[in-house]
């Protein structure tokens, strides 16, 4: 696991009325930084190196046979349906719930890749307005976070529910605090302890976009 700290300090009298209320821009700013931590350290997770074994002495590579290449191409449902083969195969229960994390340039690559006429247009312009989240058996997540690879192809993931761990050391916790030797400014603070790690190689997929 790994600590995370956001700091902020304050030097208005009038903003530091403010930090009274939870919905302040201070303390939303250091709630989306401590959760922006945790995205980084799933998505880092998802393709990184797994410490395995009794004593967690092994490391675990990301398999290659779990990624589906880029072709030079976007995200398709072609992408989708091989993804969901390569869980269907090593019998992945389809009553996990399942989850991709893409890019927005994916959800456009989808629309641009299917007709006007066709079901799957409709479906996926749904998912782009926001009407629905699931298609091909997967929730969407869409996250300006994900990697490239060092051909610059997007590393878009799909996985099972519980083939990933988020484990929480120490839950986020605040300290609105003045600080003598900062001229007796407020500090607004938040800290965390989290880790994650891939639970099963077989419930995680790469799939490979090209920008």
């Amino acid at each position: 696991m790994s600590d995370y700290e956001y700091a902020d300090l304050i030097d208005s009298q009038d903003r530091v009325r403010l930090l009274i209320d939870p919905t302040s821009t201070y303390a939303r700013a250091a709630a989306a930084a401590m959760g922006r931590s945790a995205d980084d350290v799933i998505i880092a997770a998802l393709y990184g190196d797994a410490k395995t074994g009794k004593d967690g002495s092994t490391t675990t590579s990301f398999p290659s046979s779990n990624q589906i290449a880029a072709s030079s191409g976007g995200l398709t449902i072609a992408k989708l349906i091989e993804a969901k083969q390569k869980l269907d195969e090593e019998s992945v229960d389809p009553s996990i719930p399942r989850f991709i994390a893409c890019a927005p340039k994916q959800i456009s690559d989808l629309l641009n890749n299917t007709t006007v006429t066709s079901a799957d247009f409709n479906t996926v312009r749904a998912l782009a307005t926001g009407a629905i989240s699931e298609f091909v058996g997967f929730r969407f997540i869409v996250t300006n976070r994900l990697p490239v690879d060092g051909s610059s192809d997007r590393r878009v993931f799909a996985w099972a529910q519980d083939g990933m761990k988020l484990a929480m050391g120490k839950e986020p916790t605040s300290k609105i605090d003045e600080r003598p030797d900062k001229s007796y400014s407020t500090q607004v603070y938040y800290c965390q302890t989290l880790g994650a790690t891939r639970m099963e190689e077989a419930k995680v997929i790469e799939i490979k976009c090209s920008e």
